[in-house]
């Protein structure tokens, strides 16, 4: 659909606080009646992103929630779940306090949420990240995992 108006033409029917508080959701309306959502999200600094390649790339929350969506969305009920779940990487990420990031702290920044949120997804993720080659590799990370959780 071609929107024909700015957003500035809408009126705000409603606005909310996320629940985590990192992002507005408000609902509009348009005009001609349409209705839609924006979400209003803080702009932090960019990060740079160290790869294992040795290049470098501004990081893309977009490209973070997507791969975490491909690889583990399943054992989420939503979209919100999921971005709650970006947050709070995001959050570890800046709460570095460096400038640039190795790709690896982002993987290992997703299992330490996931740990706390869903521990088959964390296996998953896991599975995918640190690149499991056989049975043992699965036994290991649980045997870790059930080790976390009797502390």
């Amino acid at each position: 659909m071609e929107q024909k108006f700015r957003i500035g033409d809408s009126k705000v029917l409603e606005s909310r606080e996320t629940v985590d508080g990192k992002m507005i959701r408000r609902r509009r309306e348009s005009p001609d009646g349409h209705r839609f959502t924006t979400y209003e999200r803080i702009e932090m600094p960019p990060l740079t992103v160290l790869k294992r390649s040795g290049n470098k790339e501004i990081f893309d929350r977009d490209k973070l929630h997507m791969a975490v969506k491909r690889s583990v969305g399943k054992f989420f009920n939503s979209e919100i779940e999921i971005e709650n779940v970006i947050n709070k990487v995001v959050d570890a990420l800046y709460g570095l306090g460096k400038d640039e990031v190795y790709s690896t702290q982002i993987g290992e920044a997703v299992l330490d949420v996931l740990a706390e949120i869903n521990e088959v997804a964390y296996v998953r993720f896991a599975s995918v990240f640190q690149e499991f080659k056989t049975l043992d590799d699965f036994e290991e990370i649980l045997r870790k995992q059930k080790e976390k959780r009797g502390k």
